[in-house]
């Protein structure tokens, strides 16, 4: 499991239910002492040689691992990025394909690789979902967590205006730009709003922060769930 920093510092409850629905397909779930950043922060802010002991450190802490699994699309993709990263190096290329190629992404592991689509949850809410930019352009996951969420059972859903519009958030963008950042999730609240559903689900943490966190500060709180919640709730 790679947890993410936005997991491990603030979301805990989403790793603990990430667990626990693999745990109940099977899976043996096991946390590496050594994982750390990825580096994807300082990577996009163009530190690239300061940033590879981190991915160094994150190639050797998943080295035995059978498959890497995150709660994230954003996280899940920089991994993604190592093999271009560490082109023509001998001894890190090759641990870099090997690393990109057995991560996934949460619902993408469930379903393209556990071909499961039914994880026996049940949620009584009206709900919409918010799909993360690096999670569905990047690393293309884009039907795994509908029909996920299809088999939720008492979940109504409501499909969300112009879903597919950035958030505002983007890492390091929302402190370099925060003016416009703000502007784009201030639109994004407002679709939220426009659906009249009771919970915003989403895949990525940092992207239902933004949201959530703009949302309390506008006097308009909502109740917020990684989508790993979802799958793991039973009311």
């Amino acid at each position: 499991m790679f947890i993410t920093c936005l997991v491990d510092m603030f979301k805990a409850d989403v790793g603990k239910a990430m667990v626990e629905v693999l745990e109940r397909q099977g899976c043996e779930v096991d946390l590496p002492k050594g994982q750390i950043c990825c580096g994807q922060p300082s990577y996009n802010s163009g530190y690239l040689e300061d940033t590879k002991p981190a991915m160094k450190q994150m190639m050797k802490a998943f080295e035995n691992a059978d498959y890497v699994v995150s709660p994230s699309g954003s996280c899940a993709y920089m991994f993604k990025e190592y093999p271009e990263i560490f082109a023509g190096d001998p001894v890190w290329e090759p641990k870099a394909k090997a690393l990109a190629a057995k991560t996934y992404e949460f619902t993408q592991f469930l379903v393209d690789v556990l071909k499961v689509e039914d994880v026996g949850a049940s949620l009584h809410v009206k709900a919409t979902y918010h799909p993360s930019c690096h999670m569905t352009r990047l690393l293309g996951v884009k039907d795994a967590p509908m029909k996920l969420l299809k088999h939720v059972d008492g979940l109504e859903f409501v499909p969300l205006p112009n879903a597919l519009s950035c958030c505002g958030f983007g890492g390091t963008f929302s402190v370099k730009m925060s003016e416009i950042s703000e502007q784009m999730v201030d639109e994004k609240v407002e679709h939220v709003e426009e659906t009249g559903a009771d919970v915003l689900i989403g895949g990525d943490c940092g992207c239902l922060m933004n949201i959530g966190g703009r949302m309390t500060r506008k006097g308009k709180p909502m109740k917020i769930m990684h989508i790993a919640e979802v799958l793991n709730s039973r009311d």
